[in-house]
């Protein structure tokens, strides 16, 4: 990028995107349940925005500064909500070695936290609802229950329909990439 390019960005930025900033905070803090998080996730869409501008300005900065800034927030959910869900997988079932963290188990482990990420969305809504609070909140089964109106027999057999759903949905995720990675013997 040239350096007259660089700066008409640099003042578009500063023109266009600075001054949006104390409804940008009021946003995040809004919708962000970390609040030592706000100035972190602040720079990440300040970040995301000038990247994005570097390619082509948009028509409505406003509405593109509060659209990453929503994306931004869903994708730290979805990643909270993943790392959760990891963190219950029995230790045996980790890797031991970094050695064996080779680029194709990278990339492995990318497609079956898409496929998780997709499985937990295609969960009935009533489901997902249970097991986000059971085991991505932490809350008790009587806890869930009480805020969902619920009995806890429900909620026992959602999470078992919602645990059989995804462990199912990662078990044809992990065939289908071992079909693809094991060579054939003929």
């Amino acid at each position: 990028m040239s350096s007259d390019l660089h700066e008409a960005l640099d003042n578009w930025f500063v023109q266009e995107v600075l001054p949006l900033e104390p409804m940008l905070i009021g946003f995040l803090r809004h919708h962000c349940r970390e609040t030592d998080d706000i100035v972190d996730l602040r720079q990440d869409v300040y970040v995301r925005v000038y990247e994005a501008a570097e390619v082509g300005l948009p028509a409505n900065t406003k509405a593109f500064v509060f659209a990453v800034a929503r994306n931004l927030l869903i994708d730290r959910a979805r990643h909270r909500q993943v790392a959760a869900v990891v963190a219950l997988a029995p230790s045996g079932e980790l890797p031991d070695a970094v050695d064996e963290l080779c680029p194709e188990r990278h990339a492995m482990g990318r497609q079956a936290v898409e496929r998780l990420e997709e499985a937990f969305s295609d969960l009935p809504p009533k489901c997902r609802e249970v097991v986000e609070l059971r085991k991505i909140a932490g809350l008790s089964q009587r806890d869930v229950a009480a805020q969902l109106g619920i009995t806890e027999g429900t909620v026992e057999k959602q999470i078992a329909k919602g645990i059989r759903f995804l462990a199912a949905a990662l078990g044809a995720c992990r065939n289908k990439v071992k079909t693809i990675s094991e060579p054939e013997v003929a």
